[in-house]
């Protein structure tokens, strides 16, 4: 079953809960376009979450979920209050649910950690979690080491539950590819930043657009905490210092806020621009139901034109 069918939602595509930038108000847009919209609490407080989930149930009324980063301080309040407001849906990063899996599926919650290990999925399995969200190393953001290709169909061999693939995917070509690895669904982030919805600032967005093959790089891969950005002043400081052995206490000077910068100043020169190895497709700013329907349509038209 493909995860709209599931979800009661018209396309297989879930927004990812992208830090700062997956408000209330943007994830209600990607739910009425059709996907499933996220509400991402990293860089939230709970009283923001709360805020940001109302705000959502002003603006749609159709399926949405909260993406919920566990390294958060106040991750089992956010916990907590994903429950008390009955979300449908609720992935997670940067730790094991496990502790909330139970309480979660009590109202009927789908659970979807966002993983790279095919060992860690399977105990997430093990513990009750509905979906695996696999993510390739191409994807913006917080990044691991397998590709999109080589990672989903090892999930879907390794795991009974349905896996959704992110990473590396903007278009039908893509979307297709997803759906003959195995996978049931696709997270996108990248594609969605040059949305007229996204709410980050314009010269953001315009990067993004920009954007060629080679222009992102992966820093913080030395020191364990690697993130997908755009290249600019400040990664290209941070990988030169990095390489210099610099401790992350001094290398924590280049992201302090960087992607606050990024997103609300519009600082392209030392904000993080997040952004995946997709970048260098995107040439146009488009709304959500363009993007998705052409997506969809364009997986269709690819498939018709294979003769095996």
């Amino acid at each position: 079953m493909m995860i709209n069918e599931r979800l009661g939602i018209k396309y297989p595509f879930i927004q990812g809960g992208m830090a700062n930038i997956a408000t209330g108000e943007f994830a209600a847009a990607v739910s009425n376009a059709g996907g499933l919209g996220l509400i991402g609490a990293g860089g939230m407080t709970v009283e923001m979450l709360e805020e940001n989930i109302h705000k959502c149930r002003q603006l749609t009324n159709k399926p949405f979920g909260v993406n919920i980063m566990l390294m958060n301080p106040q991750a089992d309040e956010m916990a907590e209050l994903v429950y008390r407001e009955k979300i449908m849906v609720v992935t997670t990063g940067a730790g094991n649910p496990g502790k909330h899996v139970n309480k979660w599926k009590e109202n009927g919650t789908i659970v979807m950690p966002v993983m790279s290990s095919v060992a860690i999925a399977k105990r997430l399995e093990a513990g009750g979690v509905d979906y695996i969200i696999a993510e390739g190393t191409e994807s913006g953001g917080h990044v691991g080491e397998m590709t999109t290709m080589a990672l989903i169909p090892q999930m879907v061999d390794n795991l009974n539950i349905p896996v959704i693939a992110a990473g590396g995917i903007a278009d039908g070509r893509q979307l297709l590819a997803a759906f003959a690895l195995g996978a049931s669904g696709v997270q996108l982030g990248t594609c969605l930043l040059a949305s007229k919805e996204c709410p980050i600032h314009e010269n953001y967005k315009n990067a993004v657009i920009k954007a060629k093959d080679n222009d992102t790089v992966v820093t913080g891969r030395i020191g364990g905490t690697p993130v997908r950005i755009l290249k600019n002043q400040m990664a290209r400081e941070y990988v030169r210092r990095e390489k210099e052995g610099a401790d992350k206490m001094e290398l924590e000077k280049y992201t302090l806020g960087s992607l606050r910068r990024a997103v609300i100043d519009g600082d392209t020169q030392t904000g993080s621009l997040m952004a995946g190895q997709v970048a260098g497709q995107l040439k146009e700013i488009r709304t959500l139901s363009e993007i998705f329907e052409d997506m969809y349509t364009g997986a269709k038209v690819t498939l018709s034109n294979f003769d095996m």
